[in-house]
Formats: structure tokens, C-alpha cells, sequence
């Protein structure tokens, strides 16, 4: 049997998937998307901290939620509120910090509701969050992509108009591997890659601060050199994390190198 190749299909450039425009009534000047390869590595948290980071920095900044099976940006805040309609447009709640969130647990009767779609129904969600959201005037716009490779993230990548990509992995060798399939899918639709994040890297004993390396030694240099990408930095295998995001308080949660960001970007390195 002929091997077919992996390459999405980007041909049609004047498909469904063309790049969408700015948002009506809304302004957006940077979009950044967090992805990775596989789940399980702290994407939506490291989402969180990046939107939480930049607005701490004084921009402001919105969070789209585009993992809409498996929503948790909304638990990670503490927002339970339901958006409300202004002129056919959905009004997004804000976190303490001020970031506007919109994610599909925010619409479900029941935050433990599952949602039962099909790609394109998860697809055309994720573009409504970009064209039916009130956004206002945003600096940034920090995009959460569900795990892998498939319908959504490639409704993101092909279709907002994205400023940069930040990937996210963990030290484990499999984790490792995916993560480069999400690097090469990003280099075969010619989005620029902002910088990698290691998360779960480590943990520090908190009674004798010997650095214990529960997921194996640290690959983060190793994939930057291989692959090219920037390292931007490793977050640490970090139980307050945990506790902030459970009690919808990770804004309090601060990364130091989260705050480069922006110069990154708009070096264009």
C-alpha cells in the first residue's frame, strides 16, 4: 500500500480554513497559541500563566479556551459566571486581573457536562469564539489548543491570524517525541514558533530542597537544539500550582521568563 503523506491539506488557501479577519466591533493586535503534542503536560496552565503574566505587565489581554471537550480555563480562574449577549455578540467575563475569558464551559448548564461533537462542530465553535466574541481592544490574545495534531488545532493555525506559537512538553521521551510532530506541523503551515516550555521539570523537596527529577532528566536544551526552537524556560513540578488552579486563583502564580514574551515577539527572532 502507497504510503500518503502527513501534510495537512493547505492547498486551497481559499478554503473554510483561510485566515480569518479582526473580529467586528473588536481589535486585536496579537495572537499567541499554546500548544502541544500530547496531553497531560500543563498546557492550559502554562495558557493561564502567560495571560496572567502579560496582564500583570500592564497590556490587556484575553484568553480563548479552543479545547472545547476538554475545557478547564474557566476552573483555573474561577469563573463560573455565564457571558452575556450585547447586540448578537457574546461579552466575555473578566478574571480578577482583568483578562476576558471565553471558553464553552462558561455556556454549558453544567460545568461537568460533557460535550459530545464532531470536528467540524468543534471547529466552527473555535471560529465563533474569534468572530461572535466581544472582544474590545486586546494587546494580546493567548490561545489554548487542545492536545495533538487534529481538527482544532488546525482550525487555529490555519485559520486565526496568529503571531506566534509558544509549545509546551515534559521531560519524558514520549512527550518529547510528540511534541516534535506539533513543531514540524507548526514549520508545514508557516507559523512562527515563539520559544519552548518545559513544564514538570522538576521537584524540589520541600524539607531537604534536594532537586528530585521525578519524569527523568530535563530535555529542554536537547529539543531546542535539535529542533531550533528557542528554550524559553522550565517550570518546576510545583503542588501550588495545583492548589492555586483548584481554588481558580492562578493568577497569584508567577514565572519570571513568561515575562519576555512580548520582546520575543516583537524581535521576530
Amino acid at each position: 500500500m502507497k504510503e500518503t503523506a502527513s501534510r495537512p491539506d493547505t492547498e486551497n488557501r481559499k478554503s473554510p480554513l483561510e485566515k480569518l479577519g479582526q473580529p467586528d466591533q473588536s481589535r486585536i493586535e496579537h495572537v499567541i497559541a499554546v500548544m502541544s503534542g500530547k496531553g497531560g503536560v500543563g498546557k492550559s496552565s502554562i495558557s493561564a500563566l502567560l495571560a496572567a503574566s502579560l496582564s500583570r505587565e500592564g497590556y490587556k489581554v484575553g484568553l480563548l479556551d479552543a479545547d472545547i471537550t476538554g475545557p478547564s480555563i474557566p476552573t483555573l480562574f474561577g469563573l463560573h459566571e455565564h457571558p452575556v449577549l450585547k447586540e448578537s455578540k457574546i461579552v466575555p467575563p473578566s478574571s480578577k486581573l482583568g483578562i476576558k475569558i471565553m471558553s464553552l464551559n462558561l455556556l454549558l448548564k453544567q460545568e461537568e457536562d460533557p460535550v459530545i461533537w464532531r470536528g467540524p462542530l468543534i471547529g466552527g465553535a473555535v471560529k465563533q469564539f474569534w468572530t461572535d466574541v466581544l472582544w474590545g481592544e486586546l494587546d494580546y490574545l493567548v490561545v489554548d489548543l487542545p492536545p495533538g495534531t487534529g481538527d482544532s488545532p488546525l482550525t487555529v493555525l490555519q485559520s486565526l491570524p496568529l503571531s506566534g506559537l509558544i509549545i509546551v512538553t515534559s521531560p519524558q521521551d514520549l512527550a518529547v517525541m510528540v511534541v516534535k510532530k506539533a513543531i514540524n506541523m507548526a514549520r508545514m503551515l508557516d507559523v512562527p514558533i515563539i520559544g519552548l516550555i518545559e513544564n514538570m521539570s522538576s521537584l524540589h523537596c520541600p524539607h531537604c530542597g534536594e532537586k528530585l527529577e521525578l519524569f527523568g532528566a530535563s530535555q529542554a536544551e536537547e529539543v531546542a537544539a535539535a529542533t531550533g526552537i528557542r528554550r524559553l524556560g522550565e517550570i518546576p513540578l510545583d503542588p501550588e500550582i495545583s492548589r492555586l488552579g483548584d481554588r481558580g486563583e492562578i493568577e497569584q502564580y508567577q514565572v519570571d521568563f513568561l515575562r519576555q514574551v512580548p520582546d520575543l515577539l516583537n524581535s521576530k527572532n
